[in-house]
């Protein structure tokens, strides 16, 4: 099991710690419901460094992100980002990323799920006949998510970047507590808003960007957060998690992600989700709500009325902003409409939910 140059902070703090994604990952420090209202209200540090991160240079370097990507990656210049994916030749997905542009047409950023690190350098290498110079640097690559309304503010004293003009998918490069060359951007996974940064652990940068952020956000609140937050914050936002909502037997046009599938060039199943598009597809991926008491959970059976399976839940929890249980799942098209009830088969029992619209908060 790997370690982030964070570990030792985490256990230092008394994080419960648990194996994700191959790495010894921070679960929780003081609970999730505490974590996730520090977030939603005024600002958390999430440790992100098992996330992966690829380099692509060179001048074909677009054109090989626009032949493995469903977005386009076009559109791009310097300091955008986009959220994209990695469509596999079956119209399911490979991964879900990030792309980022450095430098317009020559050099860009793929931030990767820490799980498909592996699996998706090898995708894209297949398609790499351009000689596009390719740089796995995700083993020594810090990330630290901070996220929250008051993140910005926070931690504006550490940088000159302009934190809190930020805009949404951009990014920018500058000192930030001293370490130079972070990569600092402002793509939140919680919709609380915040910044993301991304640095090499060189001369104990690591240690030192931690320090400084505690240091400067400790008295104003800033929390530590585990994964189990960043999962109830990002569902009450409707984002999917890779393995749960998206995956290889699953279309962005069923997840509800045709606004990241762009035909205005040819990548890999470009013609299965066209057809799809024109003709609809048999399943959604839906928002729903429970109306009786319960909790749904992956992979729990969805049914009609009558008692019929049509579908199965993708991720589930009881909302700590909104304290009622919430859940994405996929259902048969004629069951996707709004207001529709549907039943989660928990144990022995079917409870009564309702589709909605996401995101869950507003």
């Amino acid at each position: 099991m790997k370690n982030t140059p964070f570990t030792e902070k985490h256990i230092a703090l008394g994080a419960k710690m648990a194996a994700f994604a191959g790495y010894n990952m921070p679960i929780s420090y003081t609970g999730i419901n505490d974590e996730h209202q520090a977030v939603r209200t005024n600002a958390g540090v999430f440790d992100v460094s098992h996330m992966g991160e690829f380099i692509l240079k060179g001048e074909h370097a677009l054109d090989l992100i626009q032949r493995v990507t469903s977005n386009d990656a076009s559109k791009l210049t310097a300091g955008k980002a986009q959220y994209s994916c990695l469509p596999n030749n079956e119209g399911g997905i490979v991964d879900d990323l990030l792309v980022y542009c450095i430098e317009e047409n020559k050099v860009y950023m793929l931030v990767v799920n820490a799980s498909n690190i592996e699996k998706d350098w090898n995708w894209i290498s297949q398609f790499n006949t351009n000689n596009v110079e390719m740089h796995n640097i995700s083993d020594k690559t810090c990330l630290l998510a901070i996220q929250g309304p008051n993140a910005t503010s926070m931690l504006q004293p550490l940088t000159d970047v302009d934190l809190v003009n930020m805009k949404y998918y951009t990014f920018a490069k500058g000192t930030f507590a001293g370490v130079p060359n972070v990569v600092i951007s402002a793509t939140g996974y919680t919709g609380a808003g915040g910044i993301e940064i991304y640095f090499e652990d060189t001369d104990g940068a690591a240690d030192k960007v931690w320090d400084a952020i505690f240091a400067t956000g400790g008295p104003k609140g800033l929390k530590p957060i585990g994964l189990g937050a960043r999962d109830t914050l990002r569902l009450e936002m409707g984002f999917c998690l890779y393995g749960n909502d998206i995956d290889d037997t699953t279309s962005p046009m069923e997840a509800g992600l045709g606004w990241i599938t762009k035909f205005t060039k040819p990548f890999t199943s470009s013609e299965i989700f066209a057809k799809q598009k024109a003709e609809g597809v048999t399943k959604k991926l839906v928002g729903f709500e429970m109306v009786d008491k319960g909790i749904p959970r992956h992979d729990y059976e969805i049914k009609d009325a009558a008692g019929n399976v049509i579908g199965r839940v993708t991720s589930g929890t009881q909302s700590p902003s909104m304290q009622k249980a919430i859940g994405l799942g996929y259902v048969n098209t004629p069951f996707a409409a709004q207001d529709t009830e549907i039943f989660i088969a928990v144990r022995d029992k079917a409870l009564k939910a309702k589709v909605v619209k996401v995101p869950f908060l507003s």
